[in-house]
């Protein structure tokens, strides 16, 4: 009995024991799930989070491309007036190449009286423009073009068309430079280079190279210092696009991760298209380059498809250090690091042994001038950026990448600035007192259609502050003259080139506070009875304001509306005599109503707006829209004609225009001589030109003696079309007995232009 007992108790024991353990091992069981759930939650989570990150990142919008703005570009063909040394001009600014012989495109080359050009390929708003080797005969002198010959087809063209200048980028706020390309239009030579260097096993690892890790460990344990990587493709792109710079174990273990999920994710071609849009290539002055399409064209100026073995390997040799291999200022450690680069492209089979002995002898090719980061026509700029606001948003305009093609002519714009520097010099040389003081504008348009051609808005060219032209109001003096005049020659009835009109004293007093305003003639002289035709020319103020009262100073008002004065004013009788601020800018969409016969035809600084791929967007046609009958525009721009060669501007004209050029145009003075104005066109080219001071003290300058010459410069060097002669409907020319000094220097017969009926032939015409 106490035998069973005993064995009883221990198997009670034993059982207690059992239990005691098995209590034990669940508890270490549910506290090893618990722990691993507590581990694995966190991870699952932040692995999902991890892997939304970088599917947002990846397909959502990754850059921020910058908008690229072009200048017209330039149209050439048999026959036109051109120098050959301003094609060269334009070529060079452009970015072509002066070369020996036509190697790639974008290389020319001058000889005799030829210029031969290896055009750039471009898409154009209308169509894409191939590459083509063309010979640009002129005449012996070089001034106009005899013909134009495709080279490699023996045959003439009527019209060629050169890709644009690039005038200026909108950048990202962040400042980065970049232009996308799809990876079919990457060289495959440039693939292979950039994988044989920086990732042998990118086609064959899933973001992660294990091996190379551990190599890139024992190389800088060896060398004592961390030299050496071992990032994959992947995990370099995943470190520049997504993660910041730091150098931490959690970036490198984020860094690892996000590659392997961005494998996990996408195929291989769309990771490697990502890297060669997103690797950094170095700074132009505050902008980031970015991606292999801005490189090929910041060192070599040239698109990437067309890039050499050299050039291909120096590319690839400046993604290790940018900064430190730039070629511009390196370029011994430039070319050691692409002999380098070309070694390995040999032992890794990319090129052959001849292929890399010839291009190790090659020079770096690197365009010696690097391109402008900020652009060389502010002025210009500005009116773009006003225009684009009107159907763009300031964020699209800085990360869409639009193609913006502008209406420019740089070839304009280097006259203008030619005219403004050199005549405001020799203006403060003629007065010391002005020496440093005096500052400009100048507004060149097309008359036709609206395009503005250049902008000056300060004496410095490419000064990028105060914009004068567009933003200085200023008061205008005489140049508001023409809007009353062409407001009375509306009314043939009643007025016409010959009519009398009084120059004689004129009161006018403010019945609110009793002021009396008392306008005199420039040179305190009353003249009497004048012609109208007189009375403009010599921009005589008396018969000016008595004029204005005759016709009604709402009616003055309507035609400057008309003319294109947009902008609501109150007209005083000072406003008769330039009382009115205005910008030249403003004054320009009013003179361009008169050099297009009486259309309003708003100013414009934008041909086409299209999307990065090249998709049209946006096209910015002409408008026109009748505002005046042109029968009683071409009366009242006879008669500036004959205020350019008569009148106020005969002096300046006579001295600085040529003979045969018959151009209307208008002086304006304001009190105390504080600005001098003149507005001026031909058939070709409208101007209009202002000199003044900034702290608005006097310059003692007339409209005659200051802006004129500004204008008449830029006239003489652009060689402007005169007016034409022939007369709209509704127009007959009569000779009229004229004495002494009314119309002519001497008394005798002349021909005006009068409005008449076409049946009656009485002088009936009345504006509708």
């Amino acid at each position: 009995m106490a035998h069973g007992k005993t064995y009883k108790r221990r198997s009670q024991l034993r059982q207690q024991r059992q239990k005691k353990v098995h209590n034990q091992r669940f508890f270490l069981f549910k506290l090893r799930w618990l722990l691993l759930l507590l581990i694995t939650i966190p991870l699952l989570s932040y692995a999902l989070t991890m892997d939304a990150e970088v599917r947002e990142r990846f397909e959502g919008k990754r850059w921020a491309l910058p908008a690229k703005v072009f200048a017209r570009p330039l149209e050439i063909y048999a026959g036109m007036e051109i120098k050959l040394a301003e094609v060269q001009t334009e070529l060079s600014d452009s970015g072509y190449r002066k070369t020996s012989s036509l190697d790639k495109p974008g290389d020319y080359y001058t000889r005799g009286r030829d210029v031969f050009v290896y055009t750039r390929p471009f898409s154009f708003w209308d169509g894409k423009e191939p590459a083509r080797k063309i010979r640009i005969r002129f005449k012996n002198k070089g001034t106009v073009i005899t013909h134009i010959a495709e080279l490699e087809k023996r045959k003439f063209m009527p019209v060629l068309r050169l890709d644009p200048m690039q005038i200026a980028k909108i950048y990202p706020t962040h400042k980065e430079d970049r232009s996308l390309v799809k990876i079919k239009k990457v060289p495959p030579l440039l693939i292979q280079a950039l994988i044989a260097v920086e990732d042998r096993e990118f086609y064959t690892h899933n973001g992660i190279n294990l091996y190379a890790i551990g190599r890139a460990v024992w190389m800088n344990i060896k060398g004592g210092s961390w030299s050496q990587g071992g990032s994959t493709l992947t995990q370099q792109l995943v470190k520049n696009l997504i993660l910041t710079p730091e150098r931490t174990l959690k970036r490198k273990f984020n860094e690892a991760s996000m590659a392997l999920l961005l494998e996990l994710h996408y195929e291989k071609d769309e990771i490697l298209e990502a890297y060669l849009n997103e690797v950094y290539f170095g700074q132009n002055g505050a902008h980031e380059i970015h991606g292999v399409a801005t490189a090929s064209w910041f060192y070599f100026n040239r698109p990437l498809e067309q890039l050499d073995i050299p050039e291909i390997a120096l590319l690839v040799g400046l993604i290790r250090g940018a900064s430190y291999y730039n070629p511009r200022k390196n370029p011994e450690k430039a070319k050691k690091r692409r002999a380098l680069i070309l070694k390995q492209m040999y032992q890794q089979g990319v090129i052959s042994e001849v292929q890399m002995e010839e291009s190790l002898g090659e020079p770096l090719n690197v365009v010696a001038k690097q391109p402008r980061s900020k652009t060389p026509y502010p002025a210009f700029l500005d009116m773009v950026r006003l225009q684009l606001k009107e159907d763009y948003r300031e964020e699209d305009l800085r990360s869409e990448g639009l193609q913006v093609f502008t209406t420019l002519d740089p070839m304009r714009q280097r006259q203008a600035q030619t005219a403004m520097v050199k005549r405001i010099h020799k203006l403060e040389k003629q007065n010391r007192k002005l020496r440093g003081k005096l500052n400009g504008a100048l507004v060149v348009t097309r008359p036709e259609n609206g395009e503005v051609l250049a902008v000056i808005g300060d004496r410095r060219a490419g000064f990028s502050g105060f914009n004068r032209a567009l933003n200085a109001k200023r008061s205008v003096g005489s140049l508001i003259k023409p809007a009353i005049y062409l407001t009375a020659l509306e009314n043939s009835r009643t007025y016409s080139l010959l009519s009398s009109l009084d120059d004689s004293k004129f009161e006018w007093t403010n019945k609110q506070t009793g002021k009396v305003w008392k306008p005199r003639n420039y040179s305190g002289k009353i003249h009497g009875k004048v012609p109208l035709f007189k009375a403009l020319g010599y921009s005589y103020n008396l018969a000016t304001v008595h004029l204005g009262f005759e016709l009604g100073l709402d009616t003055v008002k309507n035609t400057l509306i008309r003319l294109g004065l947009d902008k609501d004013i109150t007209v005083y009788p000072a406003t008769l005599l330039g009382g009115i601020d205005l910008s030249p800018v403003e004054v320009t969409q009013m003179y361009q109503t008169l050099a297009s016969g009486g259309f309003r035809t708003p100013l414009r600084t934008i041909r086409d707006v299209l999307a990065h791929d090249g998709k049209p967007l946006n096209r910015y046609g002409v408008q026109v829209e009748p505002r005046f009958n042109p029968a009683s525009v071409f009366l009242l721009n006879h008669a500036l004609q004959q205020a350019v060669r008569g009148g106020t501007g005969r002096s300046t004209a006579k001295a600085l225009l040529p003979e045969h050029m018959r151009l209307a145009g208008k002086t304006g003075t304001t009190n105390n001589y504080r600005d001098s104005w003149f507005a001026g066109y031909g058939s070709d080219l409208l101007a209009v030109a202002w000199v003044g001071r900034d702290d608005n003290k006097s310059i003692q300058l007339t409209g005659g003696g200051g802006a004129m010459k500004v204008w008449a410069d830029f006239m003489r060097i652009a060689k402007a079309s005169s007016l034409s002669k022939t007369s709209p409907k509704y127009v007959q020319w009569r000779r009229v007995h004229a004495p002494k000094g009314s119309l002519t220097q001497r008394a005798g017969t002349v021909k005006i232009p009068f409005i008449v009926n076409q049946d009656s032939g009485m002088l009936a015409y009345s504006p509708g």
